[in-house]
Order: C-alpha cells, then sequence, then structure tokens
C-alpha cells in the first residue's frame, strides 16, 4: 500500500461531483464538522459507556468517549505525520492532514453502537442465537444471518456513513475514502469473523462499498479470499487512541464513583514512570491539593507517555503496516515498562470495574429492553397486516425501510431504528409498550 493512494479526499457517493466553491476547511476537516454536527453524533451524549449515565457524579457517556479519542487521534496522527514527512521529504497535502483524517474518524467510530453500550451487541446477537430470532435463520442466507448473530457495532457505524436511508443523499454521510476506510477495524465480512470474537466491519450490504472504497485506496486483499482485506494503516491509530482512552478514563470514572480508591489510582498510574520523569511528576503532584486534580493530572501523563509509545511502534512497524503483515494492536507492542503497568489496570479493571453491580445492572437491564424491542420491530415488519403491528410501524420514522421486499431487508431496517435509540429513548419505549409508562390522560 502507498500513502500517496491511501490518502484521498474523494467523497463516497459524492465521486462524479465537481465542487468548484473555495473551501478555507480542507476535506477531512469538513468530514470532522459534518460529523460533529450529526444528530447520530449528538445522541451519544444517552448512550452509555461503561458506568450508568450520571447522577449525582458525572461519567463518561458515548459522546465525551468519542470526543477524547479524536482529540488523542488528532496527536497520534498529526505526530506520525511529522514524522513521514522527514522521513520521506513528501508534501504531499493529504499527509499533512493526517491528524484531521484519525480525528474524524475516532468521532465516528462509536457511532453504530446500540443503546446500553456492549450489552447491547450482546444482546442484540444473542437474540438471533438463542432467542426468538432463532426462527429466521432458515429464511436468511448464512452470511446474512452472521450480521445478526455477530451484530457488531463497527460495522453498523460503516453502514450508517454509506447508506442511503429513505430521504438521505447518495452516500449517506458522503465522507471522504479514506475517513470511512480509517474506522473499519475490521475489515472483512461477518461470515469470516472468528466465532470466538465476532468481530467483523461490514454487513452484507454493504460489502460492495466497502470493496469500492478499498479498490480505490488500494487496500490490501488478504490472499484466496473475496472479502477479507488488511486495514487501513490509519486505523491502528484509531484504535491506539480508543484502548488508550477508555483504559485510563474508565479508571477516572472508577475513582469518581469510588470503586477504586484513591492510593490505588495514582499507584496504577505512577506505574507508568521511573527514574527522573516519575520524580518530576511526584514533585508537581505536591503543588496540587484537590484530589481529583491530582488524578486528572497524572491521567494527562499517562496518556502523553502512550501517545508517544504508540507514535514509536507504529514508525517502527511501518514499513509492515504498508505490506499488510502487520496486525497486532499498537497498545499490545509499547514498551515493557508502559505494558506492564497498561496491562495491571486491565486486570484491575476487569474484575472491579467491568463486572462492578452497577455495571452489571445495566447489562441486565439492556438485554431486557433490546431483546423486548427487537422481537416486537421485527414482528411488526415481518407482520405488517396484524392490529398491533399497524400501531407500532407508524411510530418508526420513515428514513427505516421497515416493508423492504425481503426479511434480511426488514430486520436490517428493525436494528437500523433499534441501535440508533439512546438509552432513555429505548428504555421510555420499553415501558410504553409494557403498559407501565403512558402519557396522560
Amino acid at each position: 500500500m502507498y500513502w500517496e493512494q491511501l490518502l484521498s479526499s474523494k467523497r463516497f457517493g459524492n465521486e462524479s461531483f465537481k465542487d468548484e466553491r473555495m473551501h478555507d476547511r480542507s476535506e477531512f476537516q469538513r468530514d470532522y464538522d459534518r460529523l460533529i454536527f450529526s444528530s447520530p453524533f449528538r445522541r451519544l451524549q444517552n448512550k452509555t459507556q461503561v458506568f450508568p449515565l450520571p447522577g449525582s457524579v458525572f461519567v463518561h457517556n458515548r459522546l465525551t468517549h468519542s470526543l477524547e479519542v479524536s482529540s488523542v487521534g488528532r496527536s497520534l496522527g498529526s505526530a506520525v505525520s511529522k514524522a513521514l514527512r522527514q522521513k520521506y521529504l513528501m508534501e504531499h497535502q493529504e499527509l499533512t492532514e493526517m491528524g484531521d483524517i484519525v480525528a474524524a474518524a475516532c468521532l465516528a467510530h462509536d457511532l453504530g453502537n446500540p443503546p446500553f453500550g456492549h450489552s447491547g451487541e450482546k444482546a442484540i446477537a444473542s437474540y438471533f442465537t438463542e432467542g426468538e430470532g432463532l426462527k429466521y435463520k432458515d429464511q436468511l442466507s448464512a452470511s446474512e444471518y452472521a450480521d445478526f448473530t455477530c451484530f457488531e457495532g463497527n460495522a453498523n457505524a460503516f453502514r450508517l456513513l454509506t447508506h442511503t436511508f429513505n430521504g438521505r443523499r447518495p452516500g449517506g454521510f458522503a465522507l471522504t475514502y479514506s475517513t470511512l476506510a480509517s474506522i473499519v477495524k475490521y475489515p472483512y465480512a461477518s461470515s469470516l469473523a472468528d466465532p470466538k470474537k465476532a468481530k467483523f466491519g461490514f454487513f452484507n450490504s454493504e460489502a460492495s462499498s466497502f470493496e469500492k472504497i478499498a479498490a480505490e485506496l488500494g487496500l490490501l486483499k488478504v490472499p484466496d479470499s473475496d472479502l477479507r482485506f488488511r486495514r487501513h494503516p490509519l486505523v491502528f491509530l484509531v484504535e491506539a487512541a480508543d484502548d488508550i482512552c477508555y483504559q485510563i478514563m474508565d479508571l477516572e470514572d472508577a475513582h469518581k464513583l469510588k470503586l477504586i480508591g484513591t492510593e490505588e489510582t495514582m499507584s496504577l498510574m505512577l506505574n507508568y514512570f521511573s527514574g527522573d520523569r516519575l520524580a518530576h511528576i511526584k514533585e508537581t503532584l505536591h503543588l496540587v491539593d484537590d484530589i481529583n486534580e491530582q488524578i486528572a493530572y497524572l491521567r494527562s501523563c499517562v496518556i502523553g507517555r502512550l501517545i508517544k509509545a504508540c507514535t514509536n511502534v507504529f514508525l517502527e512497524n511501518e514499513e509492515g503496516i504498508l505490506e499488510g503483515s502487520f496486525t497486532k494492536p499498537l497498545i499490545k507492542l509499547v514498551d515493557e515498562e508502559a505494558k506492564a503497568a497498561f496491562e495491571r489496570i486491565a486486570e484491575i479493571s476487569l474484575v472491579r470495574i467491568y463486572r462492578s453491580s452497577d455495571v452489571l445492572d445495566i447489562e441486565l437491564a439492556g438485554y431486557r429492553i433490546i431483546t423486548t424491542l427487537l422481537h416486537e420491530v421485527t414482528q411488526a415488519v415481518n407482520n405488517p397486516d396484524r392490529a398491533y403491528s399497524k400501531v407500532l410501524l407508524a411510530r418508526i420514522p420513515q428514513q427505516y425501510e421497515v416493508l423492504s421486499g425481503t426479511v434480511y431487508g426488514r430486520i436490517q431496517a428493525a436494528l437500523d431504528y433499534i441501535s440508533g435509540m439512546t438509552d432513555v429513548y429505548a428504555l421510555d419505549l420499553y415501558q410504553k409498550m409494557n403498559g407501565t409508562s403512558l402519557p396522560a390522560l
């Protein structure tokens, strides 16, 4: 793969349109702004990241997480861009804008996640593997059925950004090819996903769209596979930004919620440092009395440390990344000190954060709510003449083509509707369906 081809400002769905206007913003900055002002992005403020949405203590939601990932991603992209320009003595315009591409892709990376965090994804997949959705297996092709049994937020984000929903212009968001390719962490179809991980990058319905983007950017195909590609190089930076933020910010949230004590939180963060750097950080901590400010300072130090470490790993492996032979997350190959500190936080987080009662409660609620909504809506779209179906279908926005001619299309439209909901909207609709929340009479 070649940087000159990988960095393209061509817009998906707008290929034949020639914009003669003079823009002060680059095409990638326009991608970023288009995402920031979009309804799906705004709805992320009411979608769970890890912990329940805020009561008296404000913790991260999908919106704040995406903004922070974008900030870290911009730093990673800018650092790599600077190094590559020095290495190749290139003045290729798009190369100088690598930070903007990564920042935009980071904004979009979670757009396809359903309500209630990752438990929402699991609930959708479980409905088709363990619940009422099993009955659709014989009505779908193996690859179509795999789209549902392995439902993946990353693939749903690619669909949301590229699919021409009813009333929308061709190409969905009409983002640049490079931004779109940079969000696809698993560039292969659901039928090729590892059953244990159930990760993939695009649904059956968007396979041709991704193939078109891959051909334009020169993404390499995995030998002997029609629908498996090598990652766009910038995916590694988007993934690293996400890894850095969720690990460190979840720890900070756990401290705010008193799941992990102050001394232990500080110790976990200080593990990233040694020598003069550690001494300087400790000296600075003594200048600040507020505990939350101390944690925030340590968090900023750790993020800066990991940005530099991941940048180094990318640059050291650039040749393998372009050849398609490098496949590991950057965070897995940082220096031993940073790696040990990262893994220690991961161990603590698994038990004390992701298995905490608050998080498990959200998972339990999410399963019940998503399963109920999915059952009722799929029943309605596949039996539209029933009295109850007519009432429910009248509530679904027209942008979702729920009466598509195929079973696959109808179920996918139902998932488009449900996955786009906020937590509060999903809960409200669930309560109305169960008669526990009624409008004032």
